[in-house]
């Protein structure tokens, strides 16, 4: 999927309204407005109002253009044109993660009652389902995907490893999004725990299928030379 205006436009709308809703509430947002809860829904920090209002239009900002051009930085660029569609929805689910939150904040800010665990919860569930159903079809590169030093120098590991590890975002994200419709300290908790366990088996079992290896040949894409992975 190559990148065109077309597919561009609706992660620019997105940056867009957070900026133009950020400039609308400038003038009437109060000088204390809620940036952090913690883990039991509550409030446990407060910020002025350029990290309130302006901290994560200019995060998605500056997350749009590292994901928009790491490829021309990454020696195995070439291989990014093949899992093209799946970078793209990874690109895009973060945008709209990062508006969806903002959105929520300028609600709290306006005096709606939100509750924090259930939105976090959903959310969050849902960024990890979304990019767990593409993972596996991310290509050997640099920036993107579970690399650690045993998926970067076995085919095989980086394979299976990530076939893996989109299984577990798959169903991390559905924890997640219990956890959420449950809304309580502990589901969160639990969820976490859940989400990091899974995390840790797949770097374990990319070390273990890189062990059992007999080539333990590095695909390709991870090499200044591009071919076939």
């Amino acid at each position: 999927m190559k990148a065109t205006w077309k597919s561009e436009l609706p992660l620019l709308l997105l940056i867009a309204a957070m900026l133009a809703a950020a400039a609308l509430s400038w003038p009437g947002a109060p000088e204390r407005i809620p940036v952090h809860w913690g883990i039991g829904g509550e409030v446990d920090r407060y910020g002025g109002k350029f990290e309130g209002l302006l901290l994560l239009p200019l995060v998605s900002v500056g997350i749009y253009l590292m994901m928009r051009f790491l490829p021309r930085l990454d020696p195995g660029r070439l291989n990014y044109e093949r899992f093209a569609g799946a970078y793209y929805t990874m690109r895009a689910v973060a945008i709209a993660m990062l508006a969806v939150l903002y959105g929520i904040m300028q609600l709290v800010m306006r005096g709606v009652a939100v509750d924090m665990n259930r939105a976090i919860g959903l959310v969050v569930g849902g960024m990890l389902f979304v990019i767990g159903n593409v993972l596996g079809k991310v290509r050997p590169n640099w920036f993107v995907g579970v690399r650690t030093p045993w998926t970067l120098s076995s085919k095989r590991s980086w394979t299976r490893t990530h076939r893996l590890a989109g299984w577990v975002f798959v169903v991390g994200g559905i924890v997640w999004m219990g956890a959420g419709v449950v809304g309580t300290p502990m589901a969160m908790a639990l969820a976490l725990g859940i989400l990091m366990a899974g995390v840790v088996s797949a770097i374990v079992y990319s070390y273990l299928v890189w062990k059992g290896d007999p080539d333990r040949v590095p695909p390709a894409g991870t090499l200044p030379s591009n071919g076939d992975a």
